[in-house]
């Protein structure tokens, strides 16, 4: 039977692309987001190929890469005078091993290399395509007050605010998904406010964007440090040369006394010990980082995707890709649902399969990133560690390298193998 409509709460890049897709196969999508607008923060900004596949499926991929650009190189590195490297390999999501001179024309020929494109440039993207669609509607200033649902069909209880006039009203929809983040209001209706299984990091983590001339030095376009006082990621974000810098600070500090530290940390770590007159930061977000998952990602009529249902650690870009993975997932679900070549009990298998690819990959992955930094000793890591003793063996083996360019798509979960018929 097919779908009616579905209500998607949250206008972030998951709810977006959710919507995108869904409309795409002529289902009634509607997207409801609480602010007034896009969020204009940069945040993530990196896209490995299994989140590339989700961008050629909504028809966005030629826009996103002409928008953004194909990173070359990720090493990591020691903090000292040298920035020497430990260990170096290509784009992990695409591209030729610590190699930045790929053609136009070989990169044509990695499908899904990865690109790169500050977060709120991409919801742009797609917001323009999603208001391309006749059966999308957006609905700004939509906040969530409650839920409910029954046998047939799932409610959400909204408040909006027209001419300084409050009101409340009821949209209905088959399903309903919560695509609205960390603080999700449909994860906490449907749990509580407080619940929410896993844990909170006691590192503190600054997240700055920032423009540096890193041409006399020799950078890769993405690079970790490894160190226990200084620990931190220099990645390029733009191509005009705007890059994330992210480090680790004392755990407890106020955003004042951050940001009163930055320059001291810049200093200490960047190559040429910088003072505040050689760089311009744009951006400038303390933040705690978590590893989270819910218990269950469907209730019912009402399901859950991407940091409405998941966190963890930003090192290493597994919770940006982890969320689109999601949305892929979900649509083929509820688009198998709508063309009769599901029931609804697929919506299980979604549930079962997005929180065992946390489990297996996405927490463990992300936790040894993060933890890799300011645990390792940076003079025996390369010996030392699994990682980068698998990095090294790859600078020699064909095979294992082709593996790593493509290691994102383990965090796919195909639901058309659950089709009753051939899609």
């Amino acid at each position: 039977m097919a779908v009616s409509k579905i209500i998607i709460v949250g206008a972030g890049p998951a709810g977006l692309l959710l919507a995108l897709l869904l409309a795409k196969d002529g289902i009634n999508v509607e997207l409801l987001e609480m602010t007034h607008g896009l969020d204009k923060r940069p945040r993530a900004s990196h896209y490995g190929d299994s989140s590339c596949y989700e961008f050629e499926r909504a028809g966005i991929l030629d826009q996103v890469r002409a928008e953004g650009f194909m990173p070359n190189g990720v090493s990591w590195r020691k903090v000292d005078e040298a920035k020497t490297r430990i260990v170096a390999v290509g784009n992990p999501g695409g591209g030729r091993m610590h190699d930045s001179s790929a053609t136009a024309e070989e990169a044509k020929d990695d499908k899904y290399r990865m690109v790169c494109l500050p977060l709120h440039r991409l919801g742009k993207i797609l917001e323009a395509a999603v208001e391309t669609q006749p059966t999308a509607k957006i609905l700004y200033g939509h906040r969530v007050l409650d839920i409910g649902q029954d046998e047939g069909k799932a409610w959400v209880r909204v408040e909006t605010t027209t001419g300084g006039e409050v009101q409340t009203h009821t949209r209905e929809a088959d399903y309903i998904v919560g695509c609205d983040g960390a603080n999700s209001k449909i994860r906490q209706s449907l749990f509580g406010t407080d619940v929410f299984p896993g844990f909170t990091w006691e590192e503190q983590i600054v997240a700055t964007d920032m423009y540096y001339d890193f041409s006399p030095y020799d950078y890769d376009d993405s690079q970790f440090f490894v160190d226990k006082d200084h620990w931190h990621m220099v990645a390029k974000i733009q191509p005009d040369g705007l890059y994330r810098v992210t480090y680790g600070e004392l755990p407890g500090l106020t955003p004042e006394q951050l940001l009163e530290r930055q320059p001291m940390k810049y200093a200490a770590f960047l190559p040429g010990n910088p003072d505040p007159s050689k760089y311009k930061i744009v951006n400038f977000s303390p933040y705690r980082v978590h590893q989270r998952c819910v218990d269950k990602m469907r209730v019912g009529r009402f399901l859950l995707a991407a940091d409405a249902a998941h966190l963890c650690n930003p090192f290493g870009g597994l919770g940006l890709t982890g969320g689109i993975a999601d949305v892929g997932s979900l649509y083929e679900a509820l688009a198998g649902i709508h063309k009769g070549l599901a029931d609804d009990s697929i919506l299980d298998r979604y549930d079962e399969a997005r929180r065992r690819v946390y489990q297996e990959i996405i927490n463990p992955r992300s936790t040894e990133n993060l933890r890799r930094l300011f645990t390792l000793d940076a003079e025996t890591a390369a010996e030392t560690d699994p990682f980068f003793k698998m990095v090294k063996q790859a600078e020699n083996d064909p095979e294992l390298r082709e593996r790593m360019k493509h290691a994102f798509m383990a965090l796919r979960a195909d639901m058309t193998q659950y089709y009753n018929k051939p899609a």
